[in-house]
């Protein structure tokens, strides 16, 4: 059976024998029958060959469901492991959790998970997700049964070079792109941020970043449900994306509802600019958003900062600027921009 027709394997890690029953009954609702159930880390490294053993059981897994809270060891360490390994690389990982701080789904999305469905489980949430992950995750699957195809006839008649590098790269953007919003993902984001500073620091020039998080989002979602919030997160991508335009300006998922614009090359005079461009262009969207009656519509709140690069501290003091004026703009009362270094 090839790819396209084989049915997607979705193995579930949850200590929860109720919760199993659950999610047995909802994915059968949406016509998916090849799932694997285990009940801890140890199991889930053991079915995915992680442990030593055989691997033949779990080779063909196609998505993830992990409870963060297990007995034997923490989802999120689990997924790191899993992610770790080359053959589970392109596996999306999502977390379940009744756990949703941000301290919790940020350690979740940097050990390489790529969403998270709150519990209790919602049956059409958890459909929708399902769904789209694994509508991603054959499309991968197909794109590199094509490559190995013109891999195999380049062999054989010294051709298709060019087709071969159009595959790469569209494998390439898959795998740096944020599943829901289509922007660059974490992954992409901390490489790029890695590479500019190492670029910056042979220049001596200064890198602006923005820290953007949706106001209230968790309100949001609570009170227009999260298929709704994840069409508000790809409105809210699309439209910052028309601000990170020039050459090695990036726009990124950070994790959940929080995004980054990486500013190469810049002041903060125009740093500034790019930031009440975002504020405005939300708010221009018109979003209602009732869970927050103190705004009336959705907004954004954005951190400001702007270092020069140097042999002398890394990249990720920038990061911690621009995170500590996100969190005074958010103290100020959100719907703005707050610069870092300034009060």
């Amino acid at each position: 059976m090839n790819t396209a027709q084989r049915p997607m394997r979705i193995l579930i890690v949850d200590d929860s024998r109720h919760v199993h029953r659950q999610l047995q009954v909802f994915l059968a609702a949406g016509g998916y029958s090849d799932l694997a159930f285990v009940s801890s880390a140890a199991d889930a490294f053991e079915l995915l060959g992680l442990s030593g053993g055989d691997a033949s059981a779990g080779s063909d897994v196609d998505l993830i469901l992990m409870d963060i809270e297990m007995a034997d060891l923490q989802g999120i360490e689990a997924t790191r492991r899993i992610k770790s390994a080359p053959d589970f690389a392109d596996v999306p990982v999502v977390m379940v959790t009744a756990d949703t701080s941000p301290e919790s789904l940020g350690a979740a999305f940097e050990a390489g998970a790529v969403d998270y469905i709150n519990k209790p489980i919602h049956k059409v949430e958890l459909l929708a997700r399902v769904r789209s992950l694994l509508n991603l995750r054959r499309e991968i699957l197909i794109r590199k049964e094509w490559e190995r195809n013109l891999i195999e006839l380049a062999a054989k008649l010294d051709v298709a070079n060019s087709e071969l590098k159009k595959a790469n790269d569209t494998l390439a953007r898959m795998a740096s792109s944020d599943g829901l919003t289509g922007v660059a993902n974490r992954r992409y984001f901390d490489e790029s941020m890695i590479r500019e500073w190492r670029r910056a620091t042979r220049r001596s020039s200064s890198i602006a970043l923005l820290m953007i998080d949706i106001d209230h989002f968790k309100r949001y979602n609570d009170t227009y449900g999260h298929l709704q919030g994840d069409e508000c997160l790809r409105r809210v991508a699309e439209t910052l994306s028309d601000l990170a335009r020039r050459a090695g300006e990036l726009l990124a998922r950070y994790g959940g509802e929080e995004f980054a614009i990486m500013l190469p090359d810049t002041n903060l005079s125009c740093a500034v600019q790019v930031a009440e461009q975002a504020v405005a262009a939300i708010s221009a969207l018109d979003l209602p958003h009732s869970g927050a009656p103190e705004l009336g519509r959705l907004s954004i709140s954005v951190g400001v900062a702007l270092r020069t690069a140097s042999l002398n501290e890394g990249h990720e003091s920038l990061i911690r600027d621009a995170d500590d004026a996100l969190y005074l703009a958010k103290k100020k009362g959100r719907n703005r921009f707050e610069i870092a270094g300034r009060t």
